[in-house]
């Protein structure tokens, strides 16, 4: 059963702006498997734009509650390099007091904007 729902969008150019103008931004947002690729690379402005508008729509799915770690949800990729979503810590407790046991991510960058889709499921 499908408990909540939350949607995000990043103007992508903005997004890195503030990368560029706050170095350590990315590291307080992204962990270190967010921040690269399975290769190892960094990941593009576009990638960490819909990996943040991902963060940002999980949040709103679970009602914006204060106090939530930005490492306790992260995005990883399967060996396909499709993104999943994983809990922890913070995002992890809030989710279990609401009864959610599964998530559904999307992701989309394109035309300078980023997009993310979560659905919270019992």
């Amino acid at each position: 059963m499908i408990v909540s729902v939350g949607i995000d969008v990043v103007l992508v150019d903005r997004f890195a702006r503030a990368l560029d103008r706050t170095p350590l931004l990315a590291d307080r947002l992204f962990t270190e498997g967010e921040r690269t690729t399975q290769s190892g690379n960094p990941r593009s402005a576009e990638s960490l734009a819909a990996r943040f508008a991902a963060k940002e729509a999980v949040a709103k799915a679970l009602g914006a509650p204060a106090g939530m770690r930005w490492h306790d949800c992260e995005i990883v990729s399967d060996p396909d390099g499709r993104p999943w979503l994983t809990v922890s810590g913070t995002v992890a407790a809030v989710a279990a007091d609401r009864g959610i046991s599964r998530w559904h991510l999307s992701l989309s960058h394109d035309g300078g904007i980023a997009s993310a889709m979560v659905v919270a499921e019992a």
